[in-house]
């Protein structure tokens, strides 16, 4: 079995401290960003003489670039300024979570602030009313490196019996899940639901329906939420797309999505334009859906080739999938398969957003 960290301290006093009663207005604001990887996330914490009534009145801060591969040293300060505020589950009382943009010393974005241009591209379609709801899948690991419950020097039985099962032989991480759902509730995080994934020690959690770039705050807060939850237990969590290689499960982050017209009645005809529409810009999708999908986008482990691009009614193993309900009702939304477990959200919703809600569908080979 894989082994926690062996760096544990005692939790028991770390809740005593926390616990000690409030004496003043006083809270401690936990800045969050996107760090240099564009995948890994960084925050520290300053105390606020009083909670602020309005993002707006969270004051402006700064870091270190040159020590998150974002700056150089001989010009190192980057600059982060307050986008979406969150409940603390960890502090507790009026102490907040905050999501910032990045810009360096002269305002210019960092090219990891990846939320200033999506948001311009959610403004333009704001009146679209787009949704988007992202399953978010992710392996745990002991700190050896070793997936989580698996034999040393083995491998457990073969998929099937893992996926929404249930039992100390076939859930391997349960406390980690549960902690960090209800963490996210606390926080105000829309999470939507949970369930063990296809490949032992695999789970996935679920953000939505949020509208516009609400979405990529949500996902982004609920993993800082599932890493800081994974040091208590010890364990690491990753995102990578295929994280065993072999016969068994890759992890993605399918995106569903759905715009008013969508939702009304007769929207399927909205959503088959759009699923038209994404298969034309196949590959610009696929160059911004996630490093290392190659890996994941076989034709196997219900996904389709990376190179294909497919759409059916309840079918897993295409890049879209339409739901039963959708196809029977005659509206709803579609469900994006090809996303990988490590996109940065607010790249690939903006994405979404821009071929079906602003780009007219007509391709360069087309106008020629």
């Amino acid at each position: 079995m894989a082994t926690t960290s062996p760096f544990l301290l005692n939790h028991q006093i770390t809740n005593k401290i926390l616990a000690l009663p409030k004496q003043d207005e006083r809270i401690q604001a936990e800045y969050i960003w996107i760090g240099g990887s564009g995948e890994d996330l960084r925050s520290k914490t300053r105390t606020l003489e009083k909670k602020p009534a309005h993002i707006s009145e969270y004051p402006e801060w700064n870091y270190d670039g040159s020590s998150t591969n974002q700056a150089p040293g001989h010009n190192s300060e980057v600059i982060i300024q307050p986008r979406a505020v969150f409940r603390d589950p960890f502090r507790g009382g009026d102490n907040v979570l905050v999501i910032c943009d990045t810009f360096d010393n002269r305002g210019v974005k960092l090219p990891t602030n990846t939320r200033y241009d999506a948001n311009v591209i959610m403004e333009k379609a704001k009146a679209q009313v787009p949704w988007f709801g992202i399953e978010q899948e992710y392996t745990i690991f002991g700190f050896d490196g070793h997936p989580f419950g698996w034999p040393k020097g083995g491998f457990p039985a073969p998929q099937g019996p893992y996926y929404c099962g249930i039992g100390a032989d076939r859930a391997f991480g349960r406390d980690l899940v549960e902690s960090h759902y209800k963490a996210c509730l606390y926080a105000g995080v829309l999470i939507s639901g949970v369930n063990a994934e296809v490949m032992p020690g695999q789970w996935e959690f679920q953000v939505g329906p949020c509208e516009g770039i609400s979405i990529g705050d949500h996902l982004w807060v609920a993993r800082y939420i599932m890493h800081r939850c994974a040091e208590l237990f010890g364990v690491v969590v990753s995102f990578h797309p295929k994280p065993i290689q072999g016969d068994w499960n890759g992890a993605g982050c399918h995106t569903n999505f759905s715009t008013l017209a969508m939702r009304e009645s007769g929207g399927i005809k909205h959503i088959l334009s759009a699923v038209e529409k994404l298969g034309k810009r196949h590959k610009e999708h696929i160059a911004v859906y996630g490093k290392h999908n190659e890996l994941r986008l076989t034709g196997k482990h219900e996904t389709a080739p990376i190179s294909e691009f497919r759409y059916g009614v309840a079918d897993r193993g295409a890049s879209i999938r339409i739901p039963t309900t959708a196809d029977r009702d005659g509206k709803g939304y579609f469900e994006d398969r090809r996303p990988a477990s490590n996109i940065d959200p607010y790249v690939v919703c903006a994405k979404i957003v821009d071929t079906v809600c602003l780009w007219d569908g007509v391709s360069e080979a087309e106008q020629h």
